[in-house]
C-alpha cells in the first residue's frame, strides 16, 4: 500500500513538472555553475544573458531550477573529474524534478560530445563555446522529448551583441571578453580542438561595453581571450572612439588597450592571457603610455627547458623568451609584476629539464605563477605523438619543488613592497575579517587593511607594513 502512495506521489509530481516544462520560459528558472578559466566565467554570463532575453530566470539555487548548466573545462582530468562528482549530485535532484533539465557546455561539451550523452545519463543537453545562441532551441526539443547536442564551431561566432548578464562580479570589475578560439597548437593543451580558431570582436563594441560598465560603476576590466596579444581586428568603414575607421584598417591589440584606456583615467585595464610569442614592445609601450593599464603582465612559459619547449611547441626558447622579459624589464621597469605557467613533468622530461625550470625560474624570480603537473589530454597533439611516460609520484614531487621555489620568490617580492605606498582598489570585504577590506594594487597583489569611511568601488591609498608569500597587509594613509 505504502508503495502505491509513493508511485502515485512521483507520477503526480513528474507531472506537475512536465507541465511546467511546456509553459512559458518566464515560468521557468535557470542555474548555472562555471569551472576553469575567466574565460568560461565570462562565457557563462553570455549564456545568461541569452536565456534571459528568452524570457527565463536566473537562479543561485540548483534545488529550484528547472535548467541546470554547467560551464565546463577541459583543460586537465582533474576539473572533468569535478563536474562528473557534480552530475552525480544533479541526478539525485532529478528524483525530485523528473522534469528538471541537466545541459553540459563548453569545453569538456567541445571535447566529448555524443559521448558525454552515452556515458552520463543525466545529461540532456550538450553545447560547445560556440552553440550558447541555440541554447533555447535545445531546451526545446528535450521539452518535446529528445536529448540534443550542438558542438559546431564557428570561423565567425563572437557574440559582441549580446551585453552580458554579470553573474560573477563584485559590481567593481568585470571581464570583456575580445576574442575567442586559438591559432597556437600547444601539443600539451585541448583548446585549439574544443574552442576553434581565433577570430576577435570589433573593437567598437569592446569600447561601449567598456564604457557601459564604466557608467554603472565598474572600475576595472579585463580583456579576455586565449591569446589576447594575437588580437587583429580588420575593419569595414565604422566609427570607433567617435571617428570613422576606414575599410580594411587593422587594429592590433596595442591599440585597442589604448583604445579602452582613454576611455577614463579612473577605469583599471588588466588583460590576460599573453602567449610570448606575441608580446610586442608596442603593447609594453602603451601600458606605459597610460597609468590606468594595471602594470602586471603574465607571460606563461611552461617550461624553462628548451628540449621541452620543443616538444610542446611553445615556438620559442628560453633565450628568445628571457630576452622578452627583459623588455617588460626595459620598458615598464621594476615596478611592473610579471607572472607566468610552469608545467612539471611533461612527456619525457628528466631530471636535467626540470632543473633548467628550476634555474629559469631562479632568473627571473616570478612575483607569482600559476603551476600544474601534467595531465594528458585524449584529441591533443601530445597524447597522440608522445607517450606520457613521467610517473605521477615523480610529477608531483616535481611540482612541489616549483612551488616551493616560487613561494619563496613571491615573499622575497612582497618583502620588497614593505613601506611602499601603493592605490588600491576596494574590491571586497577581507574573507577572515569583517573589519577589513580586500583590494588589488595595478601590480595585480592582494592587500588587505583595516576600514576606514571608503567603500567598496573606491580608490584608496595604503603603506605596506606586513606581508606573506600571497598578500599584503597595510594601512591607509
Amino acid at each position: 500500500m505504502q508503495q502505491k502512495i509513493a508511485d502515485a506521489a512521483a507520477a503526480d509530481i513528474k507531472q506537475t513538472h512536465t507541465i511546467t516544462s511546456k509553459l512559458s520560459p518566464s515560468f521557468r528558472k535557470v542555474y548555472m555553475e562555471s569551472y576553469g578559466c575567466q574565460m568560461n566565467f565570462s562565457d557563462s554570463e553570455i549564456v545568461a544573458a541569452i536565456m534571459q532575453q528568452q524570457g527565463f530566470l536566473l537562479t543561485t539555487q540548483y534545488q529550484e531550477a528547472d535548467l541546470i548548466f554547467i560551464n565546463t573545462c577541459a583543460i586537465r582530468d582533474k576539473a572533468e573529474q569535478t563536474i562528473r562528482n557534480r552530475l552525480l549530485l544533479f541526478n539525485q535532484q532529478k528524483l525530485y524534478n523528473p522534469a528538471l533539465i541537466v545541459g553540459v557546455l563548453g569545453c569538456m561539451a567541445e571535447r566529448l560530445k555524443t559521448q558525454l550523452l552515452e556515458e552520463e545519463k543525466v545529461v540532456d543537453i550538450v553545447a560547445g563555446p560556440d552553440a550558447y545562441r541555440d541554447l533555447p532551441k535545445l531546451v526545446s526539443q528535450v521539452d518535446q522529448g529528445h536529448r540534443a547536442v550542438n558542438t559546431f564551431l564557428s570561423r565567425e561566432e563572437t557574440y559582441a551583441d549580446i551585453e552580458p548578464v554579470r553573474l560573477h562580479t563584485n559590481g567593481v570589475t568585470a571581464f570583456i571578453s575580445i576574442m575567442r578560439g586559438c591559432n597556437n597548437m600547444c601539443t600539451f593543451c585541448i583548446v585549439p580542438f574544443t574552442r576553434g580558431r581565433e577570430r576577435s570582436r570589433d573593437p567598437s563594441s569592446i569600447v561601449a561595453e567598456a564604457k557601459h560598465l564604466f557608467s554603472k560603476g565598474y572600475k576595472e576590466v579585463t580583456l579576455l581571450g586565449q591569446n589576447v596579444d594575437s588580437y587583429r581586428w580588420v575593419s569595414a568603414a565604422a566609427a570607433v572612439e567617435g571617428s570613422i575607421v576606414q575599410k580594411n584598417t587593422v587594429v592590433n591589440f596595442a591599440q585597442l588597450l589604448a583604445m579602452v584606456a582613454s576611455i577614463d583615467p579612473n577605469l583599471r585595464v588588466r588583460f590576460s592571457t599573453s602567449h610570448p610569442k606575441d608580446m610586442t614592445d608596442d603593447v609594453l609601450y602603451t601600458m606605459r603610455a597610460y597609468d590606468n593599464i594595471c602594470k602586471q603582465v603574465h607571460l606563461p612559459v611552461q617550461s624553462g627547458s628548451n628540449r621541452m619547449l620543443k616538444l610542446m611547441n611553445r615556438s620559442y626558447d628560453r633565450e628568445w623568451y628571457k630576452e622578452r622579459i627583459q623588455a617588460i624589464k626595459a620598458i615598464l621597469g621594476d615596478s611592473c609584476a610579471i607572472s607566468s605557467d610552469m608545467i612539471a613533468g611533461f612527456c619525457s622530461e628528466t631530471e636535467g629539464d626540470h632543473a633548467d625550470t628550476l634555474s629559469l625560474m631562479e632568473e627571473i624570480q616570478y612575483d607569482f605563477a600559476f603551476m600544474f603537473y601534467y595531465s594528458e589530454r585524449p584529441g591533443t597533439l601530445a597524447a597522440r605523438k608522445y607517450c606520457d611516460d613521467v610517473a605521477v609520484e615523480v610529477k608531483k614531487r616535481r611540482l612541489s619543488e616549483i612551488i616551493a621555489k616560487q613561494r619563496i620568490h613571491s615573499l622575497r617580492h612582497h618583502q620588497k613592497n614593505i613601506g611602499q605606498v601603493y592605490q588600491v582598489l576596494i574590491e571586497k570585504q577581507s574573507k577572515k575579517s569583517a573589519d577589513f577590506f580586500q583590494g588589488r594594487n595595478s601590480q595585480n597583489k592582494i592587500v588587505v587593511f583595516p576600514k576606514g569611511k571608503q567603500q567598496v568601488g573606491d580608490y584608496v591609498y595604503v603603506r605596506i607594513k606586513d606581508c606573506n608569500a600571497a598578500t599584503l597587509f597595510g594601512t591607509l594613509c
